[in-house]
């Protein structure tokens, strides 16, 4: 699968199935309601605290596979499966924040020094 990390999107093995992840404006508004957050700043704050919930990773998976085009509902994502189980969720949760957020202002990756 060809995703376009310039805008936002990452791939993702959930179930066995390859799926294209992607928060679009619209997920991140349905985030900012599943959270209850006022802004957009109030979501990167509450994300940036690492402390998430095996439910709010559902969430964020949830809203970046239908914003990748995927009509799946968090109750379906709450049963998938996925390699490395938690730990899997969890860097697909990490990797569509920081492509979706970029890196830190200041930190340079390794692939651009």
């Amino acid at each position: 699968m060809i995703v376009n990390r310039r805008r936002g999107e990452i791939s993702a093995r959930l179930d066995g199935r390859e799926y294209r992840l992607c928060l679009t404006l619209g997920a991140l508004a349905e985030l900012e309601a599943a959270f209850e957050t006022q802004d957009i700043n109030a979501l990167v704050e509450r994300f940036s605290n690492g402390r998430l919930s095996a439910r709010d990773m559902a969430a964020v998976i949830g809203a970046g596979l239908r914003g990748g085009g995927n009509d799946i509902p968090d109750a379906e994502v709450l049963a998938m499966r996925c390699e490395n189980g938690a730990v899997g969720f969890a860097r697909i949760v990490a990797e569509l924040l920081s492509v979706t957020f970029g890196e830190q202002e200041g930190r340079k990756s390794e692939a651009n020094p």
